[in-house]
C-alpha cells in the first residue's frame, strides 16, 4: 500500500498546490492564497481530518474528511469531502489507498459511516468508490441554497 499519513503544517505548501488543482478541476478560479489560508485553518483548528500520500518524492495526493452528526442514526458520520491525486501520480492506486486509509481512520474513531458526493460525470471517481464497496444512495436528493450576502 502506498504511504499514507496524517497531514501536518509542514505539508501546507504541497497541500496548497493540490487543493488549488482540486478546485480548478471543479471549475473554480485558481487562488493559492485562499487555499493556503483555508488549509492552515483546518490544520490549526483540527476540525477536519487530512490524510496525504507521500512516497518520499513529495506529497502528491490528499483526502479530507469532516465530522458531522446524524440525528436519524444518532451517531457520528464523516463526510469525505475531498479526494485529489495530482495528474502525474494517477493510475498507481493512490486514490484507492487514500480511500482505504480514510475508512480505517473512521473505524478507529468509532465512526460507522462515511458519505460523499461527486459530480455525475466524474466516472473515474465513481468507479473507484463502487469498487471499494460504496453504494449510491437513491433514497435522498441533494439540494443547495446559495445564501445572499455570504462571503463564500
Amino acid at each position: 500500500m502506498p504511504p499514507v499519513r496524517t497531514a501536518t503544517l509542514s505539508d501546507l505548501d504541497a497541500l496548497t498546490t493540490l487543493l488549488d488543482g482540486y478546485r480548478v478541476f471543479y471549475q473554480q478560479q485558481s487562488d493559492e492564497a485562499a487555499c493556503r489560508g483555508f488549509l492552515q485553518e483546518r490544520l490549526e483548528r483540527g476540525d477536519a481530518y487530512l490524510l496525504v500520500h507521500d512516497a518520499g518524492h513529495g506529497t502528491d495526493a490528499f483526502v479530507q474528511l469532516y465530522p458531522v452528526l446524524s440525528t436519524v442514526s444518532l451517531a457520528p458520520r464523516w463526510l469525505l469531502n475531498d479526494l485529489f491525486v495530482a495528474p502525474p501520480a494517477r493510475g498507481r492506486g493512490i486514490g484507492r489507498a487514500l480511500m482505504q486509509a480514510a475508512a480505517n481512520l473512521a473505524h478507529e474513531h468509532g465512526v460507522a459511516a462515511l458519505m460523499l458526493r461527486t459530480q455525475t460525470h466524474n466516472h473515474a471517481a465513481k468507479a473507484l468508490y463502487e469498487s471499494l464497496g460504496w453504494e449510491k444512495n437513491e433514497a435522498f436528493d441533494t439540494y443547495l441554497l446559495s445564501v445572499p450576502g455570504s462571503t463564500s
